[in-house]
């Protein structure tokens, strides 16, 4: 039903209590983004350690979930292993439809289990089964093994994590229905410290749609805004890797550690290049009708007379920059064995990936040796780096231990620190400027989807400091309530302020349309208010020599603009912080 407060489920795996809480608050935080920080706030414990056992696990969804497509997302909230402040990861897909059936606006885990254990939950159950079987075993073979304990399709989810999590790697993701992720900030290691394998939550309820003509109407117009313009063929078709010929062109993809920014050589991994030769099929988070999951295909010879087994990977830009342009592989198979191998352990592809080109350029100044990296890393060697990604999720010796902690561990503990490619974390496949390596490194995930820094990088010069502020400031604003609907968003072009105001009115969230730009600064100073009062201090965010560097299509990266503009958007972080502040560091 349509309500104007949030049913939460929280679970205390130490105790084993459950308790089913109807929370107010819907039309000051929306849901999604503002919801996980609020409920952070709640139950966080901002002065204890990220593992904690009272520390929470948090996912949420939004009020258009499953009435609107594209609203698809589901947002994981986290005291994070990488830097032990606040932290949200967002992933796709059936999470979020699932929670929806369920009729829950989000779950809370809290505590500890003895044994690692999965957690079930559905609209009439609620569980916890000792699966202590499978610590250990990849996600591939947790996978199978899960699907067969909880059958089922459509409106049923399965979060799990691989050795990575289990060993409570900072790099470790938590892989949704295989081929999506909460991928950044160490989600996986959360999972991990409480003891939990998997998550499977069963959409087994049902929710009314809206009576009349109206919503109808409005579906049927966004569905067509979605399929039949160009956004359907950008993502659908090539999708993001579409990007790596764009960024190569005008010398913006990162190469080799960053030591290049186009190279011709990247022909063999272009999203033309997939599409042609690697393209298996496309995919689709639950309620989308884009598909812009992307999955190839690498065969392996196991028998000597010519028989292969085929396996299914998913690729976009992302994944091909990290594992791909960054450590110098050009083949678009080697690229996919190399997600594969850190899918399996449940790795971060972008940290494993950047984190491994620190290493390869330390290893080829002579800063560490193979007595460190077991393995004689080198650009563009795709074997040594498979074994080596094996190395990073089970923590072989004490560098993969560090080097797991992140980049920027490594480099204060073996040096290296000015060509490590780090923005809060390791950078995602942009080097497009000085914007944009600002906004990744103070933005409060350290992600490319924080704000468009990389298209404000793009437009003609003549920038100011000033305002290229007010615009990083002004597009998280509106990014944040995209978020707490949770829309993908692939659809910000389609969900206009107008649109989103009528689809909240069409499924009887007037009050919230009618006061989205107040709500949407709300939850913008709410998550702030989490992240600085967990520690987070922007003004002390440093950008480390290699970013400055570098030469794009407009010329050499201008080191006074860059700084400049870190020091007033570090500044204004902290004004969007400053009220409550004190409140949440004192409740620690």
């Amino acid at each position: 039903m349509i309500r104007d407060y949030f049913r939460v489920l929280l679970v205390n795996l130490s105790t084993g209590q459950r308790t089913i809480s109807d929370i107010d608050g819907r039309n000051t935080v929306a849901g999604g983004s503002g919801l996980a920080a609020m409920l952070f706030g709640k139950y966080g414990l901002p002065g204890k350690p990220w593992d904690d056992p009272g520390q929470p696990l948090i996912f949420a969804i939004g009020p258009l979930t499953g009435y609107f497509p594209l609203m698809s997302k589901t947002v994981c909230a986290f005291k994070s292993p990488y830097h032990d402040q606040y932290a949200e990861s967002h992933g796709g897909g059936r999470s979020a439809l699932s929670l929806r059936f369920a009729d829950f606006d989000a779950l809370v885990i809290i505590g500890r289990v003895k044994s690692p254990s999965a957690l079930i939950i559905g609209s009439r159950r609620i569980d916890l089964e000792d699966v202590h079987y499978l610590w250990g075993t990849d996600l591939q073979v947790a996978g199978r093994i899960l699907r067969r304990m909880f059958p089922g399709s459509g409106h049923r989810t399965i979060l799990r994590i691989g050795p990575a999590g289990e060993r409570q790697s900072p790099m470790a993701c938590i892989s949704v229905d295989t081929y999506r992720h909460f991928g950044r900030l160490g989600g996986g290691a959360v999972m991990g410290s409480k003891n939990l394998k998997a998550i499977m939550i069963h959409g087994d309820g049902s929710f009314p749609i809206p009576e009349g003509d109206e919503y109808v109407k409005l579906f049927e117009k966004v569905h067509t805004e979605m399929t039949d313009t160009d956004m359907m063929s950008k993502y659908h078709n090539l999708g993001t890797p579409g990007n790596v010929a764009i960024m190569n062109a005008i010398k913006a993809l990162p190469l080799r550690n960053l030591q290049a920014t186009t190279d011709q050589a990247t022909e063999g991994i272009t999203g033309e290049r997939f599409a042609d030769v690697a393209l298996l099929r496309n995919a689709a988070c639950s309620g989308c009708p884009v598909g812009c999951i992307h999955i190839g295909f690498v065969r392996e010879r196991f028998q000597k007379e010519n028989r292969y087994i085929y396996r299914q990977i998913s690729y976009d830009h992302e994944l091909i920059f990290a594992v791909g342009s960054m450590i110098g592989v050009m083949d678009c198979f080697e690229v996919l064995k190399l997600i594969d191998v850190a899918e399996k352990m449940g790795l971060d592809v972008m940290s494993a990936g950047v984190s491994l080109a620190w290493a390869t350029e330390a290893f080829s100044k002579g800063i560490i040796t193979e007595k460190e990296t077991l393995v004689p890393l080198a650009f563009g060697n795709g074997t040594s780096y498979q074994t080596a990604l094996h190395h990073l999720a089970i923590g072989t010796n004490e560098f993969y231990q560090v080097l797991s902690r992140g980049t920027m561990k490594a480099a204060e503990r073996y040096g290296g620190g000015d060509f490590a490619c780090v923005l809060g974390q390791e950078m995602a496949g942009y080097a497009t400027g000085e914007t944009f390596f600002v906004s990744q490194a103070l933005g409060l995930r350290h992600s490319h989807l924080d704000s468009a820094g990389y298209s404000y990088d793009q437009k003609p010069k003549g920038k100011t400091i000033e305002n290229a502020v007010k615009f990083l400031v002004q597009d998280e604003q509106g990014r944040v309530l995209l978020t707490s609907m949770v829309a993908c968003l692939f659809a910000r072009s389609v969900y206009t302020d107008e649109l989103l105001a009528n689809c909240l009115k069409s499924v009887g969230y007037g009050t919230l349309a009618e006061n989205m730009t107040q709500v949407s600064k709300e939850i913008q100073r709410l998550r702030w208010r989490m992240r600085v009062g967990t520690g987070f201090r922007p003004e002390l965010v440093s950008i480390p020599k290699r970013f400055t560097e570098i030469t794009t299509w407009k010329g050499q990266i201008d080191s006074v603009f860059l700084n400049g503009l870190k020091d007033q958007y570090a500044s204004a972080i902290l004004a969007l912080a400053a009220p409550e502040m004190n409140k949440l560091t004192e409740s620690g």
